[in-house]
Order: C-alpha cells, then structure tokens, then sequence
C-alpha cells in the first residue's frame, strides 16, 4: 500500500514523525507499505520548519511543493494546484493528513477529488469557534475523511454526533505525545537562553500568536501590560512568532524581566517548558505538551479543542480578556493550580497504534472497496 504523507507547517512535523518511524520498523518487518513524504511548503522560515526534519530525525521531504506566503486562500489554492501535479505523478493509495493547517485542508480535497482514500490522524477535534481558520480546517477534512485516527473520547464523541460509523473511527491516542516522550531526555537548552540564567521552576515561558490577542496593538499591549504585572518579576522568557513580532515592535514595550527571544527548535522549546514554572500561551498544541509535563498552562483562549487538557490535564482557559490574567496568576503563586492527570492512551504509542491499523488495511484485499 503506497501512502501519501502531509506535513507543511510547524505542528505537522512533531505529528508526521512518530508515523515515519513506526512505518519504518513496520517495514524492517516485512510490512506491505510504502511512503512519500511531501512537504507543502506552507512554513518556509528555516526555524519553523527545517530545524523540525534535523532534530526529530525526520527525512528531507520526497517534495517540497514551495507553497509559502500569500492570504488563506492563495495558499490553500496554491497547496491544492501543486498537490494535484504531485498526486497524479505519484498516485497513492491513502493520502494522510495530521492536525488542522491549511495543507491539511487543501491536500484532503484533492485527495478526495482524485477518488484516493483519506486517513485524518487528530481527526474530531472542535473549538465550536468559526472564527479560527483551524476549526473550519477541521470540519471540512473531516466531513470528506474516509479514516479518523482520535486522541480521546471526546473527539470520538463529536464523529458520532456528525454520523460517522464506528468502524471508521480508531481511537489510538496522541502522536504529538509520541514524539514529546520520545525525545524528553533529548531537551537542551539554548545559546538565546544560556545567558538569561533561568533557575528551574522560576520563570515563565509565553506564547502569542493568534489574531485575537495579537492583531490588534492596545489588546497586545494591555495583555502584555498584565503579564508582566502579574509575575511578581519573575522572568518571562518569549519566543516570538513572526507574525507577533510585525506588531510588538512597534508597541515599545519593556521591562526588565521580560525577555524576547527568537522561535526555539523543537528540543530548545520543551526544555523550557519542562523546566518552568508555567506557561502563558494561546497555543493548542502547547497545552497538551503542559499536561503531559505536569507544567501549570494559562491558555489565553475563550474556548479550546482539547478540552481534556483542563478536565484532566494542568490546562485553565484564562480567556481573552486581558484582566483575567491577573487572578489566574495569583491562583499559581497561591499553590492552588489542579496537578492534572495524563488522559487515556497519551502513553507514547498513538503511531504504533495507527501502522498497525494502516498494515491491517493493507493486508485487506478489499480495502479498494471500503
């Protein structure tokens, strides 16, 4: 069986390798498959991309389709042209997508119109917030999803509210947490961060990049303006998204224990995390590596897709009013944040799980037919 493999922007890449390796020992075993990797292209920063194939010890891509730059839909119509040339020189037999970026999007419809089965690992996952171009990524890849790969009960649940069947639906876990647990005693730390000298359990580590708290300069400003108030002058060490970056600079914003630093490879990252006190983010993805890590995670969000991260984990959404932030802070220093518990098959094996799964569909002789 010949699978299509997608990866085009940052959070791909920590979901795509887990899947290379598991398909790798799958085929020292004597599996029937097959993969080509394609990159879209979609990050094209050095940073947020290529450093993820060397540290996660990922292959170079068989292609990369160059599809960086341009508004949501010049790239998803640019995603879905050079993808159709590439499918058609190179047809598969399932084209798998992770997570919820426009290349997932774009390359799901052309896999579909070209009549080639998808699989939709992470798939079920809701915000319920149609203003986030992710949760119109999710809904529409999983309204043409031949195969959902789940990481827990509640993405099951909402499949089955849409009537999906059963046996479409594979609940296998996280492959975000298979690469976490996979390199954890890999994390190092920095050159940007070996000269802040940051104590274990002492500083904070922030995030920010979505439109509702960076688009728009006073909201950034009085964000930020409460972040530093709140964290008793502890450090706040801020890897800063390119996209933030265009508005902050004009916004003179300072302080002494506020520290700005470029974006941090995969294994630089999680040795921050894992070593703070907590992280301030509105990153999804974040506050499943925090619940994981037992790291307290303030998620600058109204809503979340991973709503297991605050039932279970160590995730509190703060919301995205600035002076919601104080009182959540305080809550940390009070001791009185939730532990948190690890949910159900966030073990490290989710990719195990999915080859296994993709090897019985390969073994299927009428798998043409499903």
């Amino acid at each position: 069986m010949k699978i299509t493999l997608i990866a085009g922007a940052r959070p791909n890449f920590m979901k795509i390798a887990p899947i290379i390796h598991s398909i790798k020992n799958a085929q020292a075993n004597g599996a029937n498959l097959q993969y080509r990797l394609v990159h879209t292209g979609q990050h094209y920063d050095k940073q947020m991309s290529e450093t993820f194939f060397e540290e996660l010890n990922i292959p170079q891509p068989d292609i990369n389709l160059g599809c960086g730059g341009g508004s949501q839909a010049q790239q998803t119509a640019a995603i879905m042209t050079a993808f159709e040339k590439e499918l058609t020189e190179n047809p598969a037999d399932i084209v798998l997508v992770v997570g919820d970026v426009t290349s997932t999007l774009a390359c799901s419809i052309v896999a579909k119109k070209m009549c080639v089965k998808v699989a939709h690992v992470e798939a079920g996952i809701r915000s319920r917030d149609l203003t986030m171009h992710e949760e119109i990524n999710r809904m529409v890849t999983d309204s043409i999803t031949d195969y959902f790969f789940t990481t827990s009960e509640t993405a099951n649940t909402n499949l089955f509210s849409l009537g999906v069947s059963p046996d479409r639906i594979f609940f296998v876990g996280n492959v975000m947490i298979d690469t976490l647990l996979a390199n954890i005693s890999r994390f190092r730390e920095s050159d940007d961060c070996k000269n802040l000298n940051l104590q274990q359990g002492k500083y904070f580590v922030l995030t920010l990049h979505r439109p509702a708290n960076v688009d728009e300069g006073t909201k950034l400003k009085q964000t930020m303006d409460e972040i530093i108030k709140s964290s008793q002058g502890l450090p706040i060490v801020f890897p800063m998204h390119p996209r933030t970056a265009k508005i902050f600079s004009d916004l003179n914003i300072s302080a002494h224990n506020l520290h700005i630093i470029p974006p941090q490879g995969y294994l630089e990252f999680n040795y921050l995390v894992k070593n703070s006190l907590a992280v301030i983010t509105d990153s999804g993805g974040i506050t499943e590596e925090t619940t994981v890590m037992h790291i307290p995670c303030l998620t600058l969000r109204d809503n979340t897709e991973r709503p297991e991260t605050c039932e279970i984990g160590t995730n509190m959404l703060v919301g995205t009013n600035p002076q919601n932030i104080a009182p959540a802070i305080q809550k940390l220093f009070d001791g009185k944040w939730q532990k948190g518990l690890v949910p159900p098959l966030w073990d490290g094996k989710a990719s195990e799980r999915i080859v296994e799964i993709l090897c019985n569909f390969a073994n299927c002789k009428t798998f043409s037919d499903n």
